[in-house]
């Protein structure tokens, strides 16, 4: 009923929320990813996404078809595999950024190594221009991360707003600087947050720096002052700041997947795990718990 080549631009287009996005990262022109979706509405009866010219969404059939397209096309590619023959096997060393320590990225990797037990899975959970660099470096053959402004690589797996987030009674002095919770260097999001504070031409300081984000968050809730954060993304316990606080807006972030340096026995496995997040992309989005 469901086939899954519209059943994986269906996925493209919720997790980039662009048909223009989606098109490019499947390598179709804008206009089949229309028809595919259109398709694929069809053959559901249902609406999928709200569209128009400035933006798009998915409406709550569309959310629901989220998990069943996920779990329809991880069973096709385990038929896929078990009739082909095919086994994936090598060593992947494999780096995701801070940002996904309070996701479900675990259950996409337990899923990912039940379905290929062959590939010798080795994780590295950095700070996102820390992986880039050891991926440029030929350290890693695999990155999830935060993609600078200026870095055209990598497939695009979702797009966020980059929003102020702190204690629920933080208050902000207009006539103080703002105190900041930051990553060390080279961290996009403290880069972000310092450019455009520095651009308003508003007095920051640091308050707190780790590179842990368990550590930025324990500062957080304890009141010592506010962090750079993905929109949906925001931990427990630390809420989104108004904008009566006066903040300049951080605008937009890419979270990408990059491939480094083809290297024998990895980009196999490479791409089977780009493939399962890619599918699973949504569940990246929430909290584990």
């Amino acid at each position: 009923m469901y086939d899954p080549t519209q059943l994986r631009t269906f996925l493209a287009v919720a997790q980039t929320l662009s048909f223009t996005q989606a098109a490019r990262r499947l390598g179709l022109r804008q206009s089949t990813v229309s028809q595919h979706v259109r398709r694929l509405e069809d053959a559901a009866g249902r609406q999928l996404f709200s569209r128009d010219t400035h933006s798009v969404e998915l409406t709550e059939d569309g959310e629901a078809m989220l998990g069943f397209a996920r779990r329809i096309l991880e069973v096709h590619e385990q038929a896929t595999a078990f009739f082909t023959g095919t086994r994936v096997r090598g060593r992947l060393r494999f780096g995701a950024s801070e940002d996904f320590v309070l996701t479900r990225l675990p259950e996409i990797l337990e899923g990912f190594r039940y379905d290929h037990p062959e590939v010798d899975l080795e994780l590295t959970v950095e700070l996102s221009g820390t992986l880039h660099e050891q991926l440029a470096a030929g350290k890693l053959d695999l990155v999830l991360a935060k993609r600078r402004p200026e870095d055209p690589r990598g497939e695009l797996v979702w797009r966020d707003d980059l929003v102020w987030i702190g204690a629920e009674r933080l208050r902000l002095d207009a006539d103080r600087p703002v105190p900041l919770i930051v990553y060390p260097p080279p961290g996009i999001t403290r880069a972000r947050a310092l450019e455009v504070l520095e651009r308003q031409g508003r007095d920051w300081r640091i308050v707190c720096t780790s590179g842990s984000l368990n550590g930025l968050i324990a500062a957080a809730r304890a009141g010592l002052g506010v962090m750079a954060h993905s929109r949906r993304l925001i931990p427990p316990g630390l809420f989104r700041l108004p904008d009566r606080a006066g903040l300049p807006d951080l605008g937009r972030i890419d979270f990408v997947l990059v491939h480094g340096r083809r290297r024998a026995g990895a980009e196999d496995a490479a791409n089977a795990l780009a493939a399962a997040i890619l599918a699973g992309g949504e569940r990246l989005r929430r909290r584990s718990g």
